[in-house]
Formats: structure tokens, sequence, C-alpha cells
């Protein structure tokens, strides 16, 4: 540790707290929580974890009860919380996927735009944004807070309208609801204090976090493959094989079995879902031991 010097992490608690823990895991920490404790612990002693909602997170990072956290960019928009914004975590096929937060009303209302919300009230846990994205549209609507269960009170005629957050829309839809306008998409934020991150031992260290959470997320989905081709089928090889940059050709060392011919070893990353139907059409080209192997990190 360099002297006693040690950041404050926030994990969000929740939906995405499994998601940031196995996240951490394969970018090279170790997080272990217990339902008793909103302090799990960690293995690299510079850094102390807590747990937050994420809807509040923002406000501990301003604040400086945390250094550094992992929050919806939603929560600090509507908290406009006055942060470092270190980064968008990437888009994953498996993890961290985008939100979004729509405005839906009843199936049989007559409200068919936003502007047909004028004077009307509308539900919703994300209270601030909601009213500010109305008033700079010139849209007078009353905006009250929901404590949960916020489609059944659109569906029931307790509201005219509410703003829901969701993946896919399936949810709403069920509940009886269309959705009319979306006011914007959310990710997740490593998102850092101001001071915290002014302070050059700090901001190493949630660079350091950022590098390594990043290169996980690359990961995610793609997979190395490894395999040997003599030299009279090598650029057929290669042809096939997608690549981020372009594969990686070793010359294999001379050897009895090698009868002369002079054999590479070819190395490349890929998507996953890509080595099935790949596989076969590299053998048919003439490469041999083909391995395919986990990765997890691309930095």
């Amino acid at each position: 540790m360099a002297g006693n010097n040690q950041l404050r992490l926030g994990i969000p608690k929740g939906s995405l707290e499994q998601m940031t823990v196995d996240l951490f895991k394969k970018s090279g920490w170790k997080i272990s929580s217990s339902s008793r404790s909103y302090f799990p612990t960690i293995d690299d002693a510079e850094i102390r974890c807590s747990l937050a909602r994420p809807q509040e997170m923002s406000r501990y990072v301003e604040m400086g009860t945390l250094d550094v956290a992992i929050t919806g960019k939603d929560w600090t928009l509507e908290n406009q919380s006055d942060v470092e914004v270190v980064c968008e975590m990437v888009y994953s096929k498996t993890s961290f996927r985008p939100t979004r937060w729509v405005v839906a009303v009843p199936r049989d209302s007559q409200i068919k735009k936003i502007e047909d919300l004028k004077g009307k009230r509308i539900s919703t846990e994300m209270v601030n944004f909601t009213k500010r994205y109305f008033a700079e549209r010139n849209i007078p609507v009353e905006v009250e807070f929901s404590w949960g269960a916020t489609e059944a009170k659109a569906a029931e005629g307790l509201v005219d309208g509410i703003v829901e957050v969701t993946e896919t829309g399936t949810t709403i839809r069920a509940a009886g609801l269309d959705i009319i306008h979306e006011l914007m998409e959310s990710c997740p934020q490593l998102i850092a204090n101001k001071k915290a991150w002014e302070d050059p031992w700090k901001r190493a260290k949630i660079e350091q976090i950022k590098m390594l959470l990043l290169g996980a997320l690359s990961a995610e989905n793609k997979v190395g493959i490894k395999l040997n081709v003599p030299e009279s089928d090598l650029e057929k090889v290669i042809a096939l094989i997608p690549s981020i940059t372009a594969p990686t050709v070793a010359t294999l060392h001379p050897a009895p079995n090698l009868k002369g011919v002079k054999w590479y070893s070819v190395e490349s990353v890929l998507e996953e879902s890509v080595v099935r139907d790949l596989a076969p059409k590299l053998i048919a080209a003439g490469a041999v031991g083909i391995i395919e192997y986990p990765l997890n990190k691309i930095i």
C-alpha cells in the first residue's frame, strides 16, 4: 500500500450487484459479500468496498463519502451530482445492458404523444429528471414519486401516465400500457469524486480500475483460438480468420515428424459464436490442432 492510501469504492446494491462483482473478478479483484454486511471484502488492501443503492450512489460520491463507484447514468442525472464521469461501461451482450426511461400510458388512452400529457399526472421514481424534461419542453405536468408497482398505477387509472425504466418494454406492455416516448438511454458509469480524481495516488488507482474493467467487458463473448498450419495452406487459413488487428503467426521449431515441411502457429481473438462455423472451414483449408480458450480481458 502507498502509505495509508485507500480508495473507497461503491458497489451498487440490487440488480447490478452480482454483475459488478463478476466483472471485478474477471478484472482481477475478488469481492466477497454477505447479506448481513454493507461492507464487502476485496483482495486488495488499497481498496475498501461499500454497498449502496444505485439511486443514492452519485450523492455519496459527490459528498466524498465514496471516492469512486459504479452506478447508472440515469441516477447521476436525476441527482444532478457534480462528479467526474470516468467512463461509461462498454455495452456487453451479457451484462450492463443499456436501459431506457420511457413514457407509457394505458392502451385505451387518448394520450398519444407527450404533448397530450399537458395538465396530467405522471408517476415515476425519477421525479427530478422527469420534471426537468417536461419543463424544458414547456409541457406542464404533475409529477409524483412512485414507491413501486408503477405500471399498475397507470393501468388502474390512478395516474394518466408513467415514466419507467425498461430494457425491452415487455413488462410495460404486459400491464396493458403503450410506450409513447423515450426520454433517455442509460448505462452504468464509473464515477469519481472530483477531489479524489485530483489526488495523484487515487487517480492512478481509479485509472487502473477503469482500464481493467473495460478490458474485461471487451473480452466478453470473445475467445482466443490457436492452430497449426503448413506453409502451403497458410494464406488460405489466414484469409478465413477475423481478428482485432491481424492474426499472430509464428514459425514452429523444425522437428523430425514435420518431414521438412515448414509449419506455422496461428493465433487470433474473435467472437465466440463465430468459432462453430469457422472451425470446419479451417480444417478444410488445412489447419490442424485447433485450440479454443476463454479470455478474461482485452487491453
